[in-house]
């Protein structure tokens, strides 16, 4: 029989069994869904939760939180059956928001192993209306459209979801339904103006909230989520970095066995963790791979391996494919593409690179939480494709090595307390993303040598700019576009006609959002007047002041 956590216990219960689970499995296969692989996942054996996502823009926030009060959790289909995740000591449910109504045609509902009520579980917003709906209540259009800030009331006083917080607080409100009546067994725990019924709970453990808890509009709402974590849930906030390393190290080894692992190194925070991590569980094991494919910044190549091979001693190849991989994007103008195009030569070079040193299993890559999310993938099939990370859909569906991604399930920032835990040095810890399609994807258009090369320039000034103002550690990311677009200009007594740049710099805490960065004028100055008189080819500079969403981060 498949298995689920009871509430608050570390015991293991029967539910609907295998035929439900291998149902669900079979099913989700040849949809694409979600199909958890118990080896590639984290044991998290003390306790871990499961966010239900239905296709919310704020399902990342609510893992973000959760993982901030150190409890593991992951992001998993509405259609998918608590069974299907039995490998995780499940504590608690949180179901998130979306856009549907209950109403609507071909509705997101909740799957019936959740509603059993066997794990204490927590509905937000669409949450909140689809308990309501399913469980009996009734949900309606509210009069007038809630949305921004409002107050929340309690209606009842010590209720352990809002231990330690005030009567009345401020709360983010994104609704059109609202719930009318609570189902049976449900009383109202918190109202506000326009919603009666604002939080509601049973005494199952089943509580539900119409606003939002996971965002910063939300002054309180970490605490909320605390006290459910904790007090309802019996979490114990086990998740560290350092038990991420034990933890890691111990199902690498089980993973690897005697074989022999390749990672793709970049030089980047995200694949020297993945390096560092794997060769402290398996030694001279691991073959280090770092491949200048051309699109890299300028004196990147020899920094990024003087860093390594001094620093980390790692067993380093250097691999130098720059006119295979020119030659591969050559005439080659849309983004996906780029990326499809990257990631399937990186495959090919680490392939004969396998082949030259003898038996190889493994490919190591650096692929973070975001980067599943925001892909078209097994894990992600409620959220629309934004793009295609090279190293996540950008993959060959047939290759001859197998993947190890132990930061599969991470956000950014953890993955520098794993850094920090592992004892690299903050210089390489706290260095900014790069993208691993590299300047490809920062270039509108085809990628040629000299427009690599304007690029290089380009961002070159960028970086010793904001270096010199002591802006770096601020930023998520700084760096320079370079446009399809041409612009007059005048130089001296000559009439110009280069390309347009574009400056880049925003603040992020995992690069799921990402707000503009207010750049000080005279920085801005400093990198637009070094640009046109440094680069030959740009005679115009622009600065981006797009946020995430709608943008992203990266132009491509």
């Amino acid at each position: 029989m498949a298995e689920t956590t009871a509430p608050g216990k570390g015991r293991r219960v029967s539910t609907s069994g295998d035929v439900e689970v291998s149902k669900y499995l079979e099913t989700a296969e040849k949809k694409g869904e979600a199909v958890p692989d118990p080896t590639a996942l984290p044991k998290s054996s003390d306790e871990a939760i499961v966010i239900v996502d239905f296709g919310s823009q704020y399902s990342h926030l609510i893992a973000r939180r959760v993982r901030e009060c150190h409890v593991y959790c992951e992001i998993i289909p509405h259609t998918a059956p608590l069974s299907a995740f039995s490998h995780l000591n499940i504590k608690g449910v949180i179901l998130s928001g979306g856009p549907s109504s209950v109403y609507d045609k071909g509705a997101p509902t909740i799957h019936s192993s959740i509603l059993e009520g066997r794990v204490p579980t927590l509905g937000i917003c669409y949450g909140m209306q689809a308990l309501a709906h399913q469980l009996g209540g009734k949900v309606a259009l509210g009069q007038h459209r809630e949305y921004g800030h409002a107050v929340l009331h309690q209606s009842t006083a010590k209720h352990p979801l809002f231990d330690g917080l005030p009567s009345s607080l401020p709360v983010w409100m994104s609704h059109g339904d609202l719930v009318t009546e609570a189902p049976s067994g449900f009383r109202s725990l918190g109202y506000t103006e326009n919603s009666p019924i604002a939080v509601m709970g049973n005494s199952k453990n089943i509580f539900a909230l119409q606003f939002h808890p996971e965002v910063a509009h939300t002054p309180l709402g970490k605490q909320i989520l605390e006290n459910f974590l904790y007090k309802i849930c019996g979490c114990h906030g086990a998740w560290t970095a350092g038990n991420f390393v034990e933890e890691s190290m111990q199902r690498i080894r089980e993973q690897v066995g005697d074989g022999r692992v390749l990672c793709a190194l970049s030089g980047g925070v995200d694949s020297t963790v993945v390096a560092t991590l794997i060769h402290k569980a398996i030694g001279d094991q691991l073959t280090c791979i770092f491949v200048n494919n051309g699109l890299l910044r300028r004196e990147e190549p020899e920094r990024v391996q003087d860093t390594l091979k001094r620093r980390a001693g790692l067993n380093l190849l250097y691999v130098d494919a720059t006119e295979e991989f020119l030659s591969g994007l050559k005439g080659v103008t849309d983004p996906e593409q780029k990326r499809k195009i990257i990631g399937r030569m990186f495959i090919d070079v680490f392939e004969r690179q396998a082949t030259r040193i003898g038996k190889v299993d493994f490919l190591a890559q650096g692929t973070l939480y975001p980067d599943v999310i925001e892909s078209k993938t097994k894990e992600n099939t409620t959220s629309v494709t934004i793009k295609t990370h090279h190293n996540v859909g950008g993959l060959p569906e047939h290759m001859n090595l197998k993947l190890i991604e132990p930061l599969r399930y991470l956000f950014k920032d953890e993955v520098r307390e794993v850094g920090l835990a592992l004892g690299l040095p903050e210089d390489v810890v706290f260095r900014q993303p790069f993208p691993g399609p590299g300047l490809a994807i920062r270039i509108i258009g085809e990628v040629t040598a000299d427009r690599l090369d304007a690029l290089r320039g380009c961002d070159w000034v960028v970086m010793d700019e904001i270096k010199a103002a002591n802006l770096y550690r601020e930023l998520w990311q700084s760096f320079a576009v370079l446009t399809s677009s041409h612009s007059v200009g005048v130089m001296g007594d000559n009439r110009t006609y280069g390309y347009v740049a574009a400056v880049r710099a925003v603040t992020s805490d995992d690069a799921m959002t990402a707000d503009w960065a207010r750049l000080p004028y005279d920085v801005l100055a400093k990198i637009s007047s070094r640009i046109v008189n440094e680069v030959p080819q740009v005679n115009r500079v622009v600065y981006d002041i797009t946020s995430k969403p709608p943008g992203t981060i990266e132009w491509e």
